[in-house]
């Protein structure tokens, strides 16, 4: 798919989105940090480990304190497998169990739908990927960084731009940043950027270093240039870019998706309402 004529939602070319797993008690910390920079996050949840304790420290939240924290927020949360299984090494029917029953748990508690997901220790593989769609997961994330910015091609093996331990972390941000996507856009093919950050946020306290995402977090967070959104949100919004619908010449678009669709024409920037049909003026080539 090529997405050069691509634009993010109030015509940006650039995204952040953040996938943090386990539904830790560090997570209220770190929500704080990210809500105080405008920045979206993803929260993965392994149902079952709801109000765990490791000795006499609690690690995990209950359901009353997920609940609370999650509710009627910016964020967003997705599965983690209920009881953290590599799913890649398990049986079909336990596969199947851990995505099912952390759905339903977390749907219910929620009261939203779950739709994403980020594999335990990054495990998957073709018949992993299969039975999730079978499940109705639309997206899931692994752990091999790709160190770029570009769109998925996989939504079921998606690969973040790096860990916020990555040592190229702010090399990358930096990187990132000083992107122009000067135009002509639509000549370069390549499309709009994305920066995708994961980790645990337990990580900051286990390494001390709660500065990093801080650091992070105020170097990207409320810029004009930016569009902050959740795993979900994000892949919600390619989708619609990729319903697009064209005439034979290309001269024609319509937009038979429920959301507003910012697009590059030729360096003429126009929304592509939800339901609209709009001339682009030119014959495609």
């Amino acid at each position: 798919m090529i997405y050069s004529y691509l634009l993010y939602p109030n015509f940006k070319k650039k995204a952040l989105t953040l996938s943090y797993d386990d539904g830790v008690v560090q997570d209220r910390r770190f929500m704080k940090i990210l809500d105080n920079f405008g920045i979206k996050c993803t929260f993965n949840i392994n149902s079952a480990f709801m109000q765990e304790l490791n000795g006499n420290v609690k690690i995990r939240m209950t359901d009353k304190e997920i609940s609370e924290l999650y509710t009627d927020t910016v964020h967003e949360v997705a599965l983690h497998g209920e009881r953290h299984f590599p799913l890649s090494e398990m049986p079909k029917e336990v596969i199947i169990k851990e995505i099912v029953a952390d759905r339903e748990r977390l749907e219910k508690l929620l009261g939203r739908i779950v739709k994403g997901m980020a594999y335990a220790y990054g495990s998957t593989d073709d018949r992993t990927v299969e039975i999730l769609k079978m499940c109705g997961i639309k997206y899931s994330r692994t752990v091999k960084s790709s160190e770029n910015f570009s769109i998925p091609s996989d939504w079921l093996r998606l690969s973040p731009t790096c860990h916020h331990n990555n040592p190229k972390l702010f090399e990358l941000a930096d990187k990132f940043l000083e992107e122009t996507h000067e135009e002509p856009y639509y000549s370069y093919r390549t499309g709009p950027s994305l920066f995708y950050l994961w980790g645990h946020a337990y990580e900051f306290d286990n390494d001390n270093n709660w500065g990093i995402i801080e650091k992070f977090a105020e170097k990207m967070g409320k810029r004009d240039d930016i569009w902050y959104c959740t795993n979900g949100e994000f892949y919600d919004y390619i989708k619609a870019f990729e319903s697009l619908e064209y005439s034979l010449q290309g001269d024609i678009v319509h937009n038979p998706s429920c959301l507003p669709v910012y697009y590059n024409n030729r360096g003429k920037y126009i929304v592509i309402k939800p339901g609209e049909t709009v001339s682009l003026g030119y014959i495609w080539g």
